[in-house]
């Protein structure tokens, strides 16, 4: 099996790591796994930061793990005029408790909203959740994320305090087909659910004017947490594709795969027509997919 076992991580490049910290610490109960610390050696061969002084801060929330990592020098600053429908929009759902109370402590904090008037709650056709999108002080996005029932609301039911933890990661694509062909070919993702989302709390939800999109999850073996593919139908994609960051630039996000094979996804990888770097150890390969979107790949 070449495939990816789990995610057991995400990872953003951002402009200072203290700043990031105070944010996700205060405003989201975010906790260090460790101060910071230069990226591994094969880590940064991987992604090509080689040569650079890299250096990276790991966050828990729940049981989930955020990797930020700083560059210097650094590349180019996080586009102007960000939204949804940008190709290299990559959010982080965080699971509350309370949507009122994540709000009230959220507005003590100044996080820049991507949703017009506040959290919508989506019709049922949408999956019936009430949901918050803003962005972090990077411009990073993320949501917040409210389950009134259903399998979703009952992982998170055990959870302790206000965010809970984070349910998925979801990416803008501008090709439906060659994403798909990506995530659940060599990387070996299966469809767990699929809809359409469109009408006025999607508008004020994403704050784009009339959205209709493709809300795909996708879900590893290890199911939580797992990749969603947003594909806009409506309004016409403003930017180029693939996204021209790598990964010292600050839009740049990655997923952070556990591989039982990496060697064998590595060939995989490059037979479907990517190019993954891997490390000289062999124990570390990144790889960005058709809309630029990264994908670091570690031996379970």
């Amino acid at each position: 099996m070449s495939g990816i076992r789990a995610i057991t991580g995400f990872s953003r490049t951002v402009a200072d790591l203290s700043v990031t910290e105070a944010f996700y610490q205060d405003g989201l109960d975010f906790q260090r796994v460790a101060p910071p610390e230069p990226v591994p050696d094969a880590q940064a061969e991987a992604m090509g930061l080689a040569g650079r002084q890299a250096t990276q801060l790991r966050l828990r929330l729940g049981g989930q793990i955020v990797t930020f990592l700083a560059v210097e020098p650094p590349g180019a600053p996080y586009p102007a005029d960000p939204a949804a429908t940008d190709p290299f929009f990559q959010h982080l759902a965080i699971p509350v408790r309370d949507m009122d109370a994540a709000m009230a402590r959220l507005a003590r904090f100044g996080a820049a909203p991507i949703s017009r008037g506040g959290a919508q709650v989506l019709p049922a056709s949408s999956g019936g959740v009430t949901a918050y999108k803003f962005r972090d002080p990077d411009g990073h996005p993320l949501e917040l994320i409210f389950f009134p029932d259903g399998p979703p609301a009952k992982r998170w039911r055990n959870a302790p305090g206000l965010f809970l933890g984070i349910d998925h990661s979801a990416i803008t694509v501008t090709d439906l087909t060659a994403a798909l062909t990506l995530l659940t070919g060599p990387l070996g993702l299966t469809v767990a659910q699929t809809g359409l989302n469109r009408g006025p709390e999607q508008v004020r939800l994403d704050g784009v004017d009339d959205p209709e999109l493709d809300v795909i999850a996708l879900a590893p073996p290890v199911f939580a947490p797992h990749v969603e593919v947003l594909h806009y139908r409506r309004p016409i994609i403003r930017r180029a594709s693939p996204a021209p960051f790598g990964p010292a630039d600050r839009a740049s996000t990655r997923f952070i795969f556990a591989v039982d094979e990496l060697e064998g996804l590595v060939w995989a990888l490059r037979k479907a027509g990517l190019a993954p770097r891997a490390s000289g150890d062999g124990s570390v390969a990144y790889c960005a997919g058709p809309d630029g979107h990264g994908f670091l790949l570690m031996n379970a």
